[in-house]
């Protein structure tokens, strides 16, 4: 009797247990995770789970370092990106609090620094406005990322020459120069760097001790993920940490999902963590609510119930399903991110990756989501593969339709080496043009480009890898055309590198020739146009050329080339002087616009 009871007992716990087992919603999680990592063909990421004020479920996949095969743990660092944005208007929010800022008041009243491209901004963009990307300035992303700078303050500046290209409030246009300018806010009303601030203000009281800042710091970590990429559809190959830390409030944080959680649990609890108030409750109400409209969010015919998209203060939100999600993505070289939670369902997913621009993220959340939330089970990674092949076969089937627009015998309008030259851009920085034997290569701060010609002066771009060289197979990235002024010297190249806006134009400053003093002294004397017309060149400081005619104010020259130099001040203007054959000066011709006017030299 007693053995029919225990084999009873036993037959029911067997029972329970694998009925338990059976409905535990992250189940088989593992397998399908595996799925996604090869389908994706992901090095590796990481995932966490929360639930209240608990993690349920936190674990790595694939490998941090895939040449290495170093797998990817729950404490992996990975760069989360734009996951940033939500802990600097956090500052804010907590600066709010103390009173010492009011998010409808003119951001300029606490950043004076601050400066936009016309008065009626200067004049009237608040606070929330830069929170919740409603300013009317697009994107202007080359600006930080082509022309990466280590100095806060210059970026800052460059906003003052970066144009809108909508009205005021009238459209959502995400801007991380607008995040920038809120970290800057934050060290202004507090004297302390945004670093610190964050670090103080967030990390410490939640325990995110490993969580940091910098490539530098990233790289100390005895367990980082390398960023990689998907090169030709499959290959993984490595790419280079992008260091962002000018940019930082909008993107520069490192941690990983163990920590993440602990961020995310405080925006499920209100703000608190372990009963302990982090955020103001009544900022967490207004972050994680709708401040502007993002998107049409129309629902998907084969899934109805996921719709709206609108954008609180550093956060998306969304109907999944009929469940109120609070989102935001992050993307940096070799990285992608995703943070969520649901708020009504004390629910949160966080997804970090070491893969360019993955879809990893929000496949892994979608898988999750479904699951936590009793949802009937979507094949987020079945969609994702169908997707991907669909637009394969569509652009397979617009190579074979597309025609191009290149018009065949043509050549450039000068010599490449009168291309050669410095370009400037005040909102967005410099780049150089020098000759390379017989090809012309762009330097900007991301690295080099091959300029090759594609009709008259229009040339196609090609970047120019450090260990495979040049990989024309994908096509230019996109085309700078040269432009001359009427005296035939080439004055500027414009670029493609803001949609909704005509090409932007960098203006030629020809690179300055290092000359000595005693080199300047036989430019040094009067050149006489016609009688009573005279042009004076002197010597000031140790080595600096200026000229001067009457009535006009006097000219900084900048050397050039041999013989000749431009006029600082003034684009489209140069001096070149003429020498005998003995090497004695003998004239001055002064070229600008609207013609050539030549100065002999009086003995």
């Amino acid at each position: 009797m007693r053995q029919a009871i225990t084999v009873l007992l036993l037959t029911i716990y067997v029972s329970v247990f694998a009925q338990k087992k059976s409905t535990d919603p992250l189940a088989g999680l593992d397998t399908a995770f595996q799925r996604v990592l090869k389908d994706r063909k992901a090095a590796g990421f990481a995932v966490a789970v929360v639930s209240k004020n608990k993690i349920l479920y936190a674990k790595g996949f694939g490998y941090r370092d895939y040449e290495k095969k170093l797998p990817v743990t729950a404490n992996t660092l990975f760069a989360i990106g734009s996951c940033t944005k939500a802990f600097t208007s956090s500052l804010l929010g907590l600066l709010n609090k103390e009173g010492k800022l009011e998010y409808d008041r003119p951001a300029r009243e606490y950043l004076p620094e601050l400066h936009f491209f016309n008065d009626d901004l200067n004049d009237h963009v608040t606070v929330r406005d830069m929170m919740c990307h409603r300013t009317g300035l697009p994107r202007h992303d080359y600006s930080w990322y082509l022309f990466n700078t280590s100095s806060r303050d210059s970026l800052l500046e460059r906003i003052r020459y970066q144009e809108p290209t909508a009205p005021l409030r009238q459209t959502w246009q995400y801007n991380n120069f607008m995040f920038l300018a809120q970290g800057m806010i934050a060290e202004k009303l507090s004297g302390e760097s945004w670093e610190k601030n964050v670090k103080e203000k967030l990390f410490k009281p939640l325990g995110m001790t490993a969580s940091n800042f910098t490539i530098k710091d990233m790289e100390k970590s005895n367990d980082a993920a390398i960023g990689y990429i998907v090169q030709k559809d499959s290959i993984i190959k490595k790419t280079d940490y992008y260091n962002i830390n000018a940019m930082g409030p909008a993107g520069s944080i490192n941690s990983n999902v163990t920590e993440m959680a602990k961020w995310v649990i405080t925006w499920i609890n209100g703000g608190k963590f372990n009963a302990k108030e982090i955020l103001p409750s009544s900022y967490v109400n207004e972050a994680m609510s709708s401040q502007m409209v993002a998107r049409a969010g129309l629902p998907d015919k084969e899934i109805p119930d996921a719709h709206f998209g609108t954008y609180g203060l550093g956060w998306f939100m969304s109907s999944y399903r009929g469940h109120y999600r609070v989102e935001h993505g992050g993307n940096i070289d070799g990285f992608s991110a995703n943070t969520c939670f649901f708020p009504s369902d004390s629910i949160g997913i966080i997804v970090l990756s070491n893969q360019n621009a993955s879809g990893v993220p929000s496949i892994v959340r979608n898988m999750i989501a479904d699951r936590l939330l009793g949802l009937n089970r979507i094949d987020w990674n079945g969609r994702a593969n169908a997707s991907e092949a669909k637009a394969k076969a569509a652009q397979k089937d617009s190579e074979k339709t597309s025609t191009s627009n290149k018009k065949p015998g043509t050549k450039p309008s000068h010599d490449l080496k009168d291309y050669e030259g410095l370009y400037n851009h005040p909102g967005y920085g410099t780049v150089e043009v020098s000759l390379r034997h017989d090809s012309l290569i762009m330097h900007t701060p991301k690295g080099d480009v091959w300029l090759r010609h594609y009709h008259y002066d229009v040339f196609e771009t090609f970047g120019i890898d450090k260990e495979e060289g040049i990989d024309t197979s994908g096509g230019s990235q996109l085309n700078i055309q040269f432009h001359m002024n009427p005296a035939g010297e080439i004055m500027h190249i414009s670029m493609p590198l803001q949609p909704g806006l005509k090409d932007l134009e960098f203006t030629r400053k020809p690179k300055p020739k290092d000359v000595t003093k005693n080199e300047l002294e036989k430019y040094v004397g009067e050149y006489e146009f016609q009688p009573g017309a005279v042009a004076k060149f002197y010597i000031k400081g140790e080595k600096t050329l200026y000229a001067f005619i009457e009535g006009q104010p006097e000219y900084e020259l900048v050397p050039t080339e041999k013989n000749k130099f431009s006029l600082k001040v003034l684009s489209g203007y140069s001096v070149k002087f003429e020498e005998n054959e003995k090497g004695e000066i003998i004239a001055a011709s002064f070229i600008q616009p609207n013609g050539t006017f030549k100065a002999t030299k009086k003995k």
